[in-house]
Order: structure tokens, then sequence, then C-alpha cells
């Protein structure tokens, strides 16, 4: 019996039998909507974007394998044809011209968060963030484009360090503008002297420094694409920590106090550093105070920046993939042992690396 000839000689189904059918169902699945597959992702990805987990997207689309193909259609559990009334899990959800915005309820100081956009004003908003006014930090207010990301739109915020007044983020679409406030607390952190040698200290006065702060200056001003699709990875197999992030601390004695803006890592000199995820090489070299020096691009603002390398084996320009070996643990530049330190710069400013590992993006 050929397909056409089934569907003609079956009986209609009355209106009320097929409703009672669809709510069945989504009692059944929850509710759900289908899903293009674009290129790059992945379940992992999809199950981070709509707060569930890839076992629910195995289940609820009857996969039998973990790979997807571009063009595929998926359902996703709890996203619908209403997407503007979706609410994310740990946000405060806000409304704008068919627009819903979900923020992040509180945040600490050194955090990378997002803002998501859904909704079908979602593609036409812009963001910027005016608290960054008076704060030391580059191109503050900078106005934002948000990246698509499956079925919602996104945008990547930080906390600048030593920052404890509320994040405001505003929202422009069309006319209309929404501004919404995101209370911030602290990280508190004894301060951490370190009184280097004179040798190693001298390196700060170093004629080449300014060079070298020109040159991550300028990769941090970068605004590229995405370049990644899955989550981000540990630089180094060690887990050792030296120095936290975001903790004070002074070089030399009676010195001015500062920010640690990386994580440090113990490990043994040689230990290969791994690039955290995919992105270009926009820095690669050995200066006075980084030392042996990778900085890579990830787009979207995101920068990831390793220091202290004893060799690097990347070149400026080179596309890297997560994973892919880029450097070894040294003791180069303004270091007293071997160790990598590790940043990850949201628009040139300090986020908490620990926010980022074995995620596709930070909560």
């Amino acid at each position: 019996m050929n397909q056409s000839h089934s569907r003609s000689s079956a009986p209609a189904l009355p209106s009320l039998v097929r409703a009672a059918c669809f709510v069945a169902t989504a009692l059944l699945f929850g509710t759900a909507d289908a899903y293009t597959v674009k290129p790059g992702d992945t379940l992992y990805r999809l199950a981070q974007l709509h707060g569930t987990t890839v076992a629910e997207l195995i289940r609820l689309n009857s996969l039998t394998s973990t790979t997807l193909e571009v063009g595929q259609t998926l359902r996703l559990p709890g996203v619908s044809t209403a997407t503007a009334n979706a609410s994310v899990p740990g946000t405060v959800p806000s409304r704008i011209s068919g627009v819903t915005v979900n923020a992040p309820a509180t945040l600490r100081m050194g955090d990378a968060f997002i803002l998501r956009l859904s909704g079908p004003g979602a593609a036409q908003a812009t963001v910027r963030f005016p608290s960054e006014a008076g704060e030391d930090v580059r191109l503050p207010g900078e106005r934002l484009t948000p990246i698509p990301a499956g079925n919602e739109f996104i945008v990547l915020g930080r906390v600048v360090l030593g920052k404890n007044t509320p994040v405001v983020y505003e929202i422009q679409v069309g006319q209309d503008v929404l501004q919404g406030r995101i209370p911030v607390t602290g990280l508190p952190q004894p301060l951490q002297r370190l009184n280097l040698p004179p040798r190693i200290a001298s390196k700060l006065e170093d004629p080449a420094r300014k060079a070298e702060d020109a040159a991550v200056e300028q990769a941090y001003a970068r605004r590229t694409a995405q370049a990644w699709s899955r989550p981000f990875q540990p630089a180094a197999a060690v887990r050792a920590r030296s120095s936290a992030f975001g903790q004070p601390r002074t070089y030399v004695a009676n010195g001015p106090v500062a920010y640690h803006y990386g994580t440090d890592y113990l490990a043994p000199a040689g230990t290969t550093v791994m690039a955290v995820n995919d992105g270009t090489v926009v820095v690669a070299g050995m200066y006075p105070v980084r030392g042996g020096l990778v900085v890579i691009d990830h787009g979207a603002g995101l920068t990831s920046l390793y220091f202290h390398q004893r060799a690097v084996t990347v070149k400026v320009g080179q596309k890297v993939t997560r994973g892919q070996k880029v450097g070894e643990v040294g003791s180069t530049g303004l270091s007293t042992g071997a160790h990598l330190h590790l940043e990850m710069r949201v628009r040139g400013e300090g986020t908490d690396p620990a926010g980022w590992m074995n995620r596709l993006w930070p909560k």
C-alpha cells in the first residue's frame, strides 16, 4: 500500500482528538519545538544553550549516536514557538518590543556572563553596559551586537575586578530601550606580597615592555566572529594552583596593589600547554614581563593568554584547534618558578578561567 493511499483511506481525526493527542504528547515530553542543526552545533552545545542534557536530547529524538548532520531537525525540550516567553533557570527575565532578555540574578567580581535574547526582534537588538562609564575598562559603554546561538542571541559580558556596584545593561530595539541591573558581590582574598628579587622585578622597567603591552592591547581590541563550537578545556593537564584568580598582590615591597588577572597552575618545565579552544594566534613570542607568550583570539571579544612558557610552538596568524599544543611550561618573564599563567579576557578585561572550563559559555 503506498503512502498516498494510506493517507486517503484513513478516517479524518476529529479536532478534539487531535488536541487531546497534542496535550498528551506535551505532558509526556515537555514543551518542544523543531530546531534545524547548523554548522558547529553539537549535542553538548545545544544542551547547554537550552538548559537540558545530552541524554534528554538523545531520548527526545530517539538518536542512536551523538553525531549531528547539518540540516538535521531536532526536538528541543523547553523551547516553544513562543520563545520570547521563555525563562532560563538562574536568570531574571525582562521584555522589550517582543524580545525576552534573560540576565543573571547575581554576579561576582571577575565573572564572565551572558545575556540571552530571544523572540522575533532579538536579531535587531543592540546591547551596551552603561555602568562601565567611569570604570577602568577599555571602550566603556561599547555598543555590542548579539551573537546567534541556536534559537536565541547572546551577548558576552564581564564584571571588572575591583567592581562592587551593580552591572547595568541596556537593550535597544528600534526606538525602545530597556535597562536592567545585576547586583555584584565581592571576591574577598588576602593580599599576596611577592617581594620579587631585584633581577626579576627589574623586568617591570624593561624598555621593551611598552611594545609588549601594545601587542596585547591590540589583541584585546579585536572583534571577530565566534570561532569555537565546543566547551573550553584546561590549558594543561595539571590541577595544582599557586595563585588564584583575582588575588590582590604586590610585586615589590611597598609597591602598588594590583589584581591577578589570571590563574597560575604549577607544572614541571616542559609540560605541554594547549589551546583552551579554537581560534587564531594573534601574539606569539618572548617578552620581558609575560615571558613566552601566546594570545589566541576566539572571537566574540574573547581572548586567552598563556604566560611564562619556555617554548612557543605556534606562529602569529596560525589557526589552532581545541587541545592543540601551543607551547611548553617554563619560568620566563616575571616568574620565579615553572608554572603556567592562564588568562581569559572578555573585551580586554580579566575573567575567572574556572568559569569557562568544560562549558561552551560561562554561566
